[in-house]
């Protein structure tokens, strides 16, 4: 039973200190074997300070690279072949991730999420429509239910994250396209309710710009891996509207707008072939 703990930390000296020690104190009752990674991304206060008086492996950015690319350090210098992943505001419930971890290696799953569905869950609600909006697209193009789609709190196999590393962005979206890359290669993916702690300190995220970020990675991830899934609605989409204007012409128009449906139809062929096409070299890599 051994497990790697990757922690990013930017500028989180408020909380920095009694999460490690919350760590410390879960995985030593708990037997496991294991290691505390703090990846301290340019941190300007004394997150770094703190976080090596705990005890526990630092790693430093000498400038702020984002949240993923502090998780990318963390993994790739982990020792063993389990990683869990948490972050530093206190928000996690850490005292689960032995539990997470236990059930990856018993349920031979690929990656174990805590999905914030649990009995207390303290999402901004200023958060909760987008975060709404963005799980029902990636239930749609992923076609799975996903409890959470961007949860900090996770355990899952290096070599895995080996393979899909190349398309791990660096910012804050890092979890996103791990979920969504996974379950697009067909990996074993669980998720066990957790709760959601209200953060200590000031939040990195900024509501607009991340959640159109996601948006638009939501659709780059899922149109690499599974390309049929973004372009035959649209396809199908052009192919209805090119039905109704047919018949709608014909009932209310003195002529059959012919050109207009020709030319709709066609772009809805041209879109479902490229589709066919990317899905082939898709298999094909």
């Amino acid at each position: 039973m051994e497990l790697s703990i990757v922690v990013p930390a930017y500028n989180e000296e408020q909380s920095i200190g009694p999460v490690l020690a919350e760590l410390q104190e879960t995985m030593g009752q708990a037997g496991f074997e294991y290691e505390i990674l703090v990846v301290d991304d340019g941190s300007e206060d004394r997150t770094a300070v703190i976080a090596q008086s705990a005890g526990v492996r630092l790693l430093r950015h000498g400038e702020n690279r984002g949240y993923g690319a502090a998780l990318k350090t963390g993994i790739r210098h982990a020792a063993f072949s389990l990683v869990g992943i948490t972050d530093a505001d206190g928000t996690y419930p850490n005292e689960c991730l032995p539990d997470l971890a236990c059930l990856a290696i018993e349920g031979s799953y690929d990656m174990v999420v805590g999905a914030r569905t649990g009995e207390s869950v303290k999402i901004p609600l200023v958060r909760r429509p987008a975060k709404w909006a963005l799980n029902l697209l990636a239930n749609f193009l992923a076609r799975t239910a996903i409890p959470d789609l961007n949860s900090g709190l996770r355990v899952f196999r290096k070599e895995v994250f080996e393979e899909l590393v190349r398309y791990l962005p660096s910012g804050f979206s890092f979890t996103t396209t791990l979920t969504l890359a996974m379950l697009s290669n067909d990996y074993l993916v669980c998720y066990v309710p957790v709760s959601y702690h209200r953060r200590v300190g000031t939040s990195k995220i900024n509501p607009i710009r991340d959640t159109l970020n996601i948006l638009g990675l939501i659709l780059r991830t899922v149109t690499y891996f599974a390309p049929l899934r973004v372009f035959l609605p649209i396809s199908g989409l052009l192919i209805l509207i090119a039905f109704v204007v047919l018949i709608a012409s014909a009932l209310f128009t003195p002529k059959i707008m012919d050109v207009t449906v020709i030319v709709i139809t066609m772009t809805a062929l041209q879109i479902a072939v490229v589709a066919l096409v990317a899905d082939l070299i898709e298999k094909r890599h």
